[in-house]
């Protein structure tokens, strides 16, 4: 079976985003079931899979990055209310045999993502 995994860069300090609280949501139904909530090392990733095994199904989610936090943990100068403050990434599973990376470039203006494996 397959994993979900994802990490953090902070590119406006050219380094990887640590602290970063990142809750995971299952989408079905109508609802939004919290699955997860964790917290990136100092590499800016997890320490285990967010999802793997039977855990890993296919179907829609969510990542929510705490990004706000993490900039003003930082010490960065952010406007009240932030511009970047919590970034949710919905994406979906087709295929749970395969391995899903779902990082998170960010900066207190901007943010981007891309599939990896």
């Amino acid at each position: 079976m397959g994993k979900l995994s994802t990490h953090v860069l902070d590119t406006t300090q050219g380094k990887p985003g640590a602290g970063v609280v990142v809750e995971l949501y299952a989408l079905g139904s109508g609802a939004r079931t919290l699955l997860k909530t964790v917290t990136t090392n100092r590499d800016g990733r997890v320490d285990t899979p967010l999802l793997e095994g039977e855990a890993m199904q296919a179907g829609r989610y969510e990542l929510v990055f705490a990004a706000g936090d993490y900039f003003a943990a930082q010490g960065v100068a952010l406007p009240e209310p932030r511009f970047i403050d919590q970034v949710t990434l919905a994406f979906g599973i087709a295929d749970p045999s395969q391995n899903y990376h779902v990082p998170l470039v960010v900066t207190p203006w901007s943010y981007s993502t891309y599939r990896g494996s």
